[in-house]
């Protein structure tokens, strides 16, 4: 049995209200092609260097416009929806986790994950980036049961880490999504290997929405939206700078055929 799934590319701004627009068009279109799951790059809501805005569209686990909105077009379009990553509040209060959060078709939030490895590099005298600094990292890898198969859920900068995605598969994933907004320098250079390299080291579907383009704080970042066959090879990609999805069908039976044929490992 094959089921459809896109990966929705997005040039967020810095108004929440405007990138869910964007966001719940891009997912309308994706699920009137037959998509059942459907994932949102990172930061989908807000891209910005400013502090006052990323203090104001924090939310607690639970409740929040940014939360609300995933819940709705989830249960909507009858989806099940990866909501990129949500700046949800930490503990204490005095940082965000990047929590990518799953809404099943009926608008329930079933799973969260907090990304673990945050985007700490210094790439140039001028590009630098420091993510801890308002951002406190998660702990705990997360598979999520659905109809279509097992999810494990990664953000980003996860994936120069394959022990993470060894993990997963040791948990049972049998899709990977990594909603992502990896910069140009890095993406030119290792998006279309560690995205492919990743799918192979564990056998898995991997679905990968981005950020592309220039935004308001004037960051670019990559695109290049894709999902990969546990195979290795490109099965669908947004090759344009510009918002929009992209779809492809997959079949779990393919993921047994090839991990039968060449075993890497105990998996659920």
């Amino acid at each position: 049995m094959t089921t459809k799934i896109a990966a929705i590319q997005m040039c967020s701004s810095e108004s929440v209200d405007e990138n869910l627009q964007t966001a719940y068009r891009l997912i309308g279109e994706a699920a009137q092609q037959g998509a059942r799951i459907v994932a949102l790059p990172e930061m989908f809501a807000l891209i910005t260097d400013k502090s006052d805005l990323r203090l104001r569209a924090r939310e607690s686990f639970g409740q929040g416009k940014i939360q609300d909105f995933l819940a709705h077009t989830a249960q909507h379009y009858g989806i099940w929806l990866v909501g990129g990553t949500v700046p949800i509040l930490n503990q204490s209060g005095d940082k965000t986790r990047a929590a990518c959060l799953v809404y099943n078709d009926q608008g329930v939030c079933v799973a969260r994950y907090d990304k673990i490895h945050l985007f700490d590099v210094v790439l140039s005298e001028t590009e630098c980036y420091r993510e801890s600094d308002t951002v406190e990292s998660g702990e705990t890898s997360v598979v999520v049961e659905t109809p279509f198969g097992r999810l494990g859920l990664a953000v980003c900068y996860d994936l120069r880490f394959p022990e993470l995605f060894n993990e997963l598969f040791k948990k049972g994933a049998e899709m990977l999504v990594l909603p992502s907004a990896f910069t140009v320098k890095t993406g030119e250079a290792h998006w279309h290997l560690l995205t492919r390299a990743r799918a192979v080291d564990t056998f898995c579907y991997m679905l990968a929405p981005a950020q592309s383009g220039v935004h308001a704080s004037g960051r670019q970042t990559y695109g290049h939206s894709i999902i990969v066959a546990p195979w290795g090879n490109s099965m669908a990609e947004c090759k344009e700078e510009k918002s929009g999805s992209v779809c492809a069908d997959i079949n779990l039976e393919e993921i047994v055929r090839i991990r039968r044929a060449i075993p890497i490992g105990d998996y659920k």
